[in-house]
């Protein structure tokens, strides 16, 4: 029986600490812009990254990635190389795929961003491209995996990235010859990233703080129960 509440015990530990464990969340959508199609048809999209650590002030080049999820969908031109008249690419991967593909992903969050609402694109660092999510992929047989750029004058465009479609024959694609769609935002009031809000803690204290109190007080109860079991034993 205590060796079952023990290991009970250790594994309500490890979710709690899990569960403190903190995250940034970055998230946009076609919803976030004013779109005009450039070359084809290609006007929804939507990107969703868990970066693996807290939101901070700092450069973001290629950070540890939790997970990648994005799609882009549109119609396309005739005389692509693809020679699709539509896609629906959908990604789904954790960080270590998204990087060993040849993807790569860059932007630097000022020192003076204000974090308690996000960070808003206005909030990065740089006077041209603030960010750069490059979804390029290398012999994995897509055309359409993406690059997308934001500039800090209110402006981005995505594409299709240099896609190496198949490495051996070569077949590849350059920038764009599948589509490009222009974007337009508010740069200060279109928001980038968030951080999750922390999971409820016990007393006044910090999150590790509380997790150790909380630990001593079930030890506590642990070691009563076994000397309740203890005192109930025949002599």
């Amino acid at each position: 029986m205590i060796r079952k509440f023990l290991v009970g015990l250790a594994v309500f530990g490890w979710a709690a600490s899990a569960a403190n464990a903190q995250t940034t969340l970055l998230s946009l959508s076609s919803d976030n812009f004013q779109v005009t199609t450039v070359f084809s048809n290609v006007d929804e999209f939507q990107f969703d990254i868990e970066i693996d650590g807290a939101l901070q002030p700092g450069v973001y080049n290629n950070p540890p990635l939790e997970r990648v999820t994005y799609s882009v969908t549109g119609e396309l031109v005739a005389g692509t190389p693809s020679g699709f008249p539509a896609f629906a690419l959908q990604r789904d991967m954790d960080g270590a795929e998204f990087y060993a593909q040849g993807s790569s992903l860059s932007f630097e969050v000022a020192a003076t961003a204000v974090l308690t609402d996000g960070v808003q694109i206005a909030e990065l660092v740089g006077n041209d491209v603030v960010f750069t999510f490059n979804g390029r992929e290398i012999d994995n047989g897509r055309f359409h995996p993406a690059l997308l750029e934001l500039r800090a004058d209110g402006t981005g465009r995505i594409q299709n990235s240099n896609n190496i479609v198949e490495d051996n024959p070569l077949l590849e694609v350059t920038f764009g010859q599948e589509y490009i769609t222009d974007l337009a935002f508010d740069a200060g009031n279109t928001t980038l990233l968030t951080e999750p809000a922390p999971p409820p803690t016990f007393g006044s204290g910090g999150g590790s703080g509380a997790l150790s109190v909380l630990w001593v007080i079930l030890l506590l109860i642990a070691a009563g129960m076994r000397f309740t079991q203890h005192r109930r034993q025949p002599s």
